[in-house]
Order: C-alpha cells, then sequence, then structure tokens
C-alpha cells in the first residue's frame, strides 16, 4: 500500500500530461496543412475528424465527396494546373483515376505527417504546465491555488485558456457559413449514366448546369472504360507465357514512353513480376512536357516500382530538370559520365536525351549536339572496356545514341525508346570484332502523340524483358498489348556473342 500511494503522484502527472498533449495534439492536427501536387493540381491538404475524403475542385467543376474509411477526414483544395480546356481537365481526371493509388498514398503520406508532426508537438506542450507547475515548488503551487477562487486567479484562467485555444484551434478563414446540400453521384449524372460500382458512395456539389453534367458524364464513363481496359490487362498479364529465369539469371523489365499513361503501370508491373523480374530500366519520356503538373505519372511508376532496383534515363519529352530531380528524389539512378554497376553483375551507361532542353551527362556544357552526345557516350564506353569494365548495358533514350559505341565495338547491348515502334533486337559487328545488339523497345504507354492518358490505348504498347547470365547480356522477350486488349509475346530471343 505504500509504495502504490508513492507511485500515485507519478500515475497523476502522467495522466495529466497525456491529456493535456492529446487536446494539444488534436488543435495541432486541426490547423496543420501541407501543400503537394495532386491529381497534376497544386493541392492544399488539411484534415479533420470527420471521415470525409473532400475535394474542393473549383468555381466550375463540381466538388466531390466520399467517405474515407477511417475516423479522420481530409480536406484537398485542388489549385493551380497547366490544362488548356475544361474538357483537357476532366479527361485528365478520368484517367488519373483508372489508377489513383499513388495519388491516394501521397496524400495518405501528407496526412500521416501532419499526424506525426501534430503529436510530438503535443507532447512537447503538454510538458509544459507540468514543468512549470514543478519549478514552482510546493509553497508557490499553494498561493496560486488559494488565488484561484479571486477574481484574479479566474482571470488568470480564462487568459491561459484563450492563449491555448489561440495556439490550437483551428481558425480558418474558409470556414463555410451556409449548409451544404450535397447529391449522389448517381442523381447528378441521371440515370442514363451507367455507374461504376466504386462510385456509388460518391456525392457531389456545385452547379448543375447542362454543359457540366455532360463533362462530368464523359469523364464517369471515360473512368469506367479505362478503369475495366487496364484492369482487364493486368489480369490477363499475370498468366501469360513468359520465360522464366533460370538460376543464376537477372531478368529487367524494360519500358519507354509512357506519356503519362499511368493506367499502363499496373500493367507494366503484372509483365514484370509474372516474367520474375527484379530490376527496372526506364529509357524516358514518362511525361509529355516535363513540368511539375505530371508528377501523377511519375508517382504512379514509382508506387508500381519502388521495390525494384531502378536505373532511368530522361527523353527529349521530359524537358528541364524537374524529372530527372524528382525520380532521383525517389531512388531512381541516373547517369553521370560514368560506367556503374547494373543487374546481375553487370556494367552499365546511360546518357539523358540531349535534345531534352539540353540535358544530358555532360550537363556543365550546354547545347551539345546529338551527334556529339553520341560521341562521347562511345568515348566513355571504350574507355571502360580498355579499363577491363565492359559496358554491357547502353541505356539512352534514342537507340541511335548508342551507334558509335556498337560501331567501336564497345558495348553488348544498346536499349532505348523514341520511336514507339518495337525494333530489334538486331547485331552489329564492331570495328574490333566484337558483337553488339542494338534493341529499341515500343511505347509502354500506347502513346501515339505526346500524350498518352485517356480511356484505353492509342496505339499497341510495348515492353520488354532483358535477361541477364553470367554477368553479361543473355536475351530479350518483348511483349505487346494491343489496342484490342489483346496480348501478343515473341518468342525469347537468346543474344549470342
Amino acid at each position: 500500500m505504500t509504495r502504490l500511494r508513492a507511485w500515485l503522484p507519478a500515475a497523476a502527472y502522467v495522466v495529466v500530461w497525456l491529456v493535456l498533449s492529446s487536446l494539444a495534439a488534436a488543435g495541432f492536427f486541426l490547423t496543420s496543412e501541407r501543400t503537394v501536387d495532386v491529381a497534376s493540381h497544386e493541392a492544399r491538404v488539411t484534415a479533420d475528424f470527420s471521415g470525409e475524403v473532400v475535394v474542393r475542385t473549383g468555381p466550375v467543376l463540381p466538388d466531390v465527396r466520399t467517405d474515407s474509411g477511417s475516423p479522420f477526414g481530409v480536406q484537398i483544395e485542388l489549385g493551380k494546373t497547366d490544362v488548356r480546356s475544361l474538357e483537357d481537365l476532366t479527361a485528365r481526371y478520368a484517367a488519373i483515376g483508372s489508377n489513383p493509388d499513388a495519388q491516394v498514398d501521397k496524400v495518405g503520406d501528407a496526412v500521416r505527417e501532419m499526424l506525426i508532426d501534430s503529436v510530438a508537438r503535443g507532447l512537447a506542450l503538454g510538458l509544459v504546465p507540468l514543468l512549470v507547475w514543478r519549478l514552482l515548488g510546493e509553497a508557490r503551487r499553494r498561493e496560486i491555488v488559494d488565488h484561484l477562487p479571486t477574481r484574479r486567479g479566474v482571470a488568470f484562467l480564462l487568459v491561459v485558456a484563450m492563449v491555448v485555444i489561440g495556439l490550437t484551434t483551428p481558425w480558418r478563414g474558409d470556414q463555410r457559413r451556409q449548409p451544404e446540400r450535397w447529391t449522389p453521384l448517381a442523381d447528378f449524372v441521371g440515370p442514363e449514366v451507367d455507374l461504376p460500382e466504386e462510385l456509388d458512395d460518391v456525392e457531389v456539389l456545385g452547379p448543375a448546369g447542362g454543359g457540366v453534367q455532360r463533362l462530368v458524364a464523359s469523364a464517369i464513363d471515360s473512368y469506367g472504360q479505362g478503369r475495366e481496359f487496364y484492369a482487364d490487362a493486368a489480369e490477363a498479364a499475370a498468366e501469360l507465357p513468359l520465360r522464366q529465369p533460370r538460376e543464376g539469371e537477372t531478368v529487367v523489365l524494360l519500358l519507354s514512353d509512357r506519356h503519362d499513361n499511368v493506367g499502363m503501370d499496373q500493367v507494366a508491373l503484372a509483365i514484370a513480376e509474372r516474367g520474375g523480374a527484379e530490376a527496372v530500366f526506364d529509357a524516358g519520356d514518362d511525361t509529355s512536357t516535363g513540368e511539375e503538373w505530371e508528377a501523377f505519372s511519375l508517382d504512379s511508376l514509382n508506387e508500381a516500382f519502388g521495390d525494384y532496383d531502378r536505373w532511368a534515363v530522361a527523353g527529349n519529352h521530359d524537358h528541364g530538370s524537374f524529372v530527372r530531380s524528382y525520380l532521383s528524389d525517389l531512388g531512381w539512378t541516373y547517369f553521370e559520365d560514368e560506367v556503374v554497376d547494373g543487374p546481375g553483375g553487370t556494367r552499365i551507361l546511360g546518357a539523358d536525351d540531349p535534345r531534352s532542353s539540353g540535358l544530358g551527362n555532360w550537363r556543365d556544357e550546354s547545347g551539345l549536339s546529338f551527334d556529339e552526345v553520341r560521341s562521347r557516350i562511345a568515348d566513355t564506353a571504350c574507355q571502360a572496356d580498355e579499363d577491363g569494365e565492359r559496358v554491357d548495358t547502353l541505356l539512352v533514350h534514342d537507340a541511335n545514341l548508342g551507334d558509335d559505341a556498337l560501331a567501336r565495338g564497345c558495348v553488348d547491348l544498346v536499349v532505348g525508346g523514341h520511336t514507339h515502334v518495337q525494333a530489334g533486337p538486331r547485331p552489329v559487328a564492331g570495328d574490333n570484332g566484337d558483337l553488339g545488339y542494338t534493341y529499341t523497345v515500343g511505347t509502354a504507354g500506347g502513346a501515339a502523340y505526346a500524350i498518352a492518358i485517356g480511356t484505353k490505348l492509342r496505339r499497341a504498347a510495348g515492353l520488354a524483358l532483358i535477361t541477364y547470365r553470367d554477368g553479361q547480356v543473355a536475351g530479350i522477350q518483348s511483349v505487346t498489348l494491343e489496342t484490342t486488349g489483346r496480348f501478343e509475346v515473341d518468342p525469347y530471343e537468346e543474344l549470342r556473342y
């Protein structure tokens, strides 16, 4: 009993600390916000305890609300974006919606970050009054308690309460005064629209003009078609008759020219898993312009292959430094004028396309021509060959960048994309008698133009599986998804040196 009485004061302090910390953490959480790139917008994310996800789209399109599936709620206020028309914007939403996991995870990460930060700050703030209470000493504490029933004591408590409330209560200037009348999405678009099952609990708020309703209905139709097409393709890819790696072999998925088609990422992942791939080569043109609004495409790519070893180069449409910088921060390996370790104990060299706004490995020299970069790549590869570090794989956006290196017999395999049409593998005999191969993969996004998002593929989508054995390239198998949803699997082609 004596020991229990000794522990009671400590337990009381802990209980008070946890109560104060919880109140402070809740206040901090409700006043927190993050700015993230969501669905090609710069978006402001705030949190609450409504249990709902609310997307504020702006003055033209209706806002959207659905259940979050948890006690936490999220408000997403979409900001500026780069879009030519309202029709393009709704089409983009539909395409992103066909594979939304990366965007959902990005918002979820922002909320978790706010929650962790709020809890940490709440725990720290909850200690402050307890520390002050202890530092005052017993005599001073008794004096304060005696003065609490007085007017000065009450005034003091009110001032402290107002300060705490001011620091932790969510004072938002955009609180809506009028009650909001949400409409089920099914009622908004009308009975003639076949609503996908996953949209049954979605509600909308906003303008209900005929033009807006037609746009929303069109986006829902596109969403449904895209969702079904790519889901079916991913399911079929999981059953493809692909060559399976043997003991000691390493398989790499090669993709290029996605051009923002996030729907194909689940298909590419299914092919990689079915073929036993352990790594990914990205030959560039993941975007249409290389601008920040296309971060949704890069997030989707990384969501699919974040657990793989990853090497990448920038394509001619990945203008500027954004794509390279963004994917580098996510763990993708780019190249800096040197040969690096590759998959399966091999050596790999890569170069960004020089038409990508002057980008390239030689970034301190602006304005290098395509021919100059091609010559520089060959010099680097041949020097590595002389040093006993022969380049097994040269990863570029346009396989023509590797022509000089192949002609001089300094690389085993050059892989790229750019043309949106599969070509090779084609053998090339070097001047020194060594044999190499060049291979161009098709467009992983099924792109006919610079941007590929849409309900279905605009042209056949191509990917490839590269097999390495005993520290050398062993073979390639090409996979094509036709616009009809049917797969064509080429026979595995052994590369002989």
